[in-house]
């Protein structure tokens, strides 16, 4: 069955990992790309509440080797910064706060895309973030772009977070959500949009399963039409 690129855009989304493995893709999250670089510059004073020193990340932008290594026990590829795995730390909410203002910067998006574009060049890959279907893989055969309410993806971060034991509050993730949002459309570089040939899927009211059947459904069609 001859493979295709997958790329998934947008606000937040579940059982893409799953999606993955049932087709026998690569799973790709760029977020947790965008996250590690996030974790370095924090890890070596490059931002901090109130400052971001753009040209000292820039210059460290080479140090910098990010990889994904399959996890048989979760089920799902773990995100390691210069080989240590990073995956538990990159998803607090003090990287959150940080990733947008990180990303925004044209050179770490240049370093990563270019990353991004190497790893689907064999094709059979599901990646998911905010400018693949734009940016990284224009030419994609599917493009989809997931859509959901501020306050539904809130809530959903904020389960997640304090299943992880994080002592955050609701209205912390849901301001966070909401400033991402404004960042990651607004930026003048690779800003969040919708393709014109993607699809949009709102997954508000949708459970794993549904999100499952849903794009596997649109993958199918896709695919029996080659």
């Amino acid at each position: 069955m001859k493979k295709i690129i997958i790329a998934i855009d947008g606000f937040s989304s579940t059982g893409k990992s799953t999606l993955a493995k049932h087709l026998g893709y690569v799973y790709v999250d760029t977020g947790a790309m965008y996250r590690a670089v996030t974790l370095f510059a924090m890890q070596n004073n490059c931002i901090g509440i109130d400052f971001l020193d753009k040209e000292k990340l820039i210059k460290s932008l080479p140090s910098i080797k990010l990889s994904f290594k399959f996890n048989s026990e979760l089920g799902f590829a773990e995100m390691y910064l210069n080989d240590v795995n990073v995956e538990t730390e990159i998803r607090t909410l003090e990287v959150s706060g940080f990733v947008s203002r990180v990303a925004a910067i044209s050179e770490v998006r240049s370093k990563l895309v270019e990353q991004q574009q190497e790893m689907g060049k064999e094709k059979g890959i599901v990646m998911d973030g905010r400018d693949i279907g734009t940016v990284v893989f224009p030419n994609a055969e599917l493009k989809i772009f997931m859509t959901a309410g501020a306050d539904t993806r809130a809530q959903r971060r904020f389960d997640e977070l304090q299943a992880k034991g994080d002592l955050v509050s609701y209205d912390e993730v849901l301001k966070n959500v909401v400033e991402r949002d404004y960042i990651d459309t607004h930026r003048d570089d690779s800003p969040l949009v919708m393709a014109d040939d993607a699809i949009e899927v709102d997954n508000s009211y949708l459970d794993r399963k549904e999100q499952f059947d849903v794009v596997l459904e649109l993958v199918n069609e896709v695919i029996n039409s080659l």
